[in-house]
């Protein structure tokens, strides 16, 4: 445990991408149908990735391919900062958990290959070493949809199995992906003032409405509408598999980071930190930012365990929300603990009520439950405006909740639900509206004590 303790920053969250990437291979052995885990894997591989897929359905990967898949997808990312010139921050912790999350409803083995091949002709081209950009490498597969449809469908509505002329197409365009996602990775805190954690979705949420727009509504082609084989069913969940599998590892570190000396006082200090702009491993040590991810893991958890008993639905708990869980907890290094997240999540609440009154009112037919599945992802997103409610107080964090709530399901008509990272480029969307009001009539929480003493 010294051992683990003297580490760098980098180091150690490199052994902590080891450690999730070793827990969904550990779970793919142990579930019930691992003896169809490798066709699980073949399933999922070779269909489209529309959104959102339900890789825990039978058709696709069942319970034992899916966590295969995303331990082999994990795998290939903790590997990759085993690069040289590779170096592990907070923006890594956020990439990596993205992927892997994504992995359960639209990342897989082969799509996310193509969008490397561009960053690293961006580096060819730049002369940069390749592990510099490795964030970036990761965060191209938030397009790997778009991938998919491209190897397997377009220009048909329906998918069409493998061919050469798709293979060339998805080369090409993950080249362009690549290529241009570095610079579009630097310039996008300037678009939400670094309020939106989930930054790397402003470029890519771009990407996504230039590419479906050229692709498919300039040139006339069909967005497919159905998979090889079924179309998946949310249906498809496990209550015990998706608990059990989250208070185990989570559990774990909170243990891993009292052994590793965390004091309550330690994580208190972190709590009190507004999310704007932090690096948690750097600010307050990986003990502290280990507890953190354990505390705010299970409170995430525990978030969707009230939105399913508000629902009254056990199928909250389908692959698409279990890959919310990691996504959301992406950002536990770069700013959101339970303290400035709450607001957030109480907003998304009180906005389903809400909007539900006055759809009765107006005589609308309302379908944007607290338990629906747009909703269940968007509040996952929704967390990365948590700098918001710590910056200005919780007030504020319910606003932008709110505001998110009521924007989320509209953004996927810019990109066509090509772009995986839709809830944070909804957030960047609500920063757009909500921030430059904040700064020009509100006083931030430190600018209110300062008057007060």
């Amino acid at each position: 445990m010294n051992k683990i303790k003297s580490l760098s920053p980098s180091s150690f969250l490199r052994l902590l991408f080891a450690f999730f990437t070793l827990a969904f291979l550990i779970a793919a052995v142990v579930m019930p149908d691992r003896a169809d885990m490798l066709n699980g894997l073949w399933r999922i591989a070779s269909q489209t990735a529309k959104i959102p897929t339900n890789y825990f359905d039978p058709s696709y990967g069942g319970y034992a391919g899916t966590m295969l898949n995303a331990g082999c997808v994990a795998l290939v990312c903790t590997a990759l900062f085993f690069l040289p010139k590779a170096k592990a921050n907070a923006a890594s912790v956020i990439a990596f958990l993205l992927t892997a999350g994504f992995s359960f409803w639209g990342i897989n083995v082969v799509n996310l290959w193509f969008g490397f091949f561009g960053v690293a002709l961006y580096c060819l081209i730049k002369r940069e070493a390749l592990g510099s950009q490795v964030n970036a490498m990761l965060f191209t597969t938030g397009l790997a949809p778009l991938i998919s449809d491209l190897l397997l469908a377009y220009p048909h509505a329906e998918a069409v199995g493998w061919r050469w002329e798709g293979f060339v197409l998805a080369l090409f365009i993950g080249l362009i992906i690549g290529f241009f996602l570095p610079a579009g990775l630097a310039h996008s805190p300037k678009v939400h003032k670094g309020y939106d954690l989930y930054s790397a979705a402003v470029p890519i949420g771009m990407t996504a409405f230039f590419l479906r727009s050229g692709l498919y509504q300039v040139l006339g082609a069909e967005r497919g509408t159905t998979a090889v084989g079924p179309t998946t069913s949310l249906s498809y969940a496990s209550w015990t598999v998706t608990n059990v599998f989250c208070f185990v590892v989570f559990g774990l570190c909170i243990v891993f980071a009292l052994l590793m000396g965390c004091r309550w006082r330690d994580y208190r200090a972190l709590l009190r930190d507004s999310g704007h702009g932090a690096d948690f491993s750097q600010t307050y040590g990986t003990a502290a930012t280990l507890m953190n991810v354990g505390v705010f893991g299970l409170f995430i958890v525990l978030y969707y365990n009230v939105a399913a008993l508000i629902g009254g639905s056990d199928t909250v708990f389908n692959a698409v929300t279990f890959g919310c869980i990691f996504c959301m907890l992406a950002t536990c290094c770069s700013g959101s603990h339970p303290r400035n997240v709450w607001p957030i999540l109480i907003g998304y609440i009180a906005a389903s009520f809400a909007c539900q009154g006055l759809a009765l009112l107006v005589g609308g037919s309302f379908s944007q439950g607290i338990s629906a599945q747009a909703i269940l992802v968007g509040v996952c997103f929704a967390n990365g405006l948590s700098p918001i409610s710590g910056k200005y107080g919780w007030p504020f964090g319910l606003l932008a909740g709110m505001l998110h709530y009521v924007l989320v399901t509209s953004v996927p008509l810019l990109h066509g639900g090509f772009c995986l990272y839709n809830g944070g480029f909804t957030a960047a969307f609500t920063c757009i509206l909500l921030v430059p009001a904040l700064e020009r009539f509100c006083k931030t929480r430190e600018e209110r004590l300062a008057v007060k003493k």
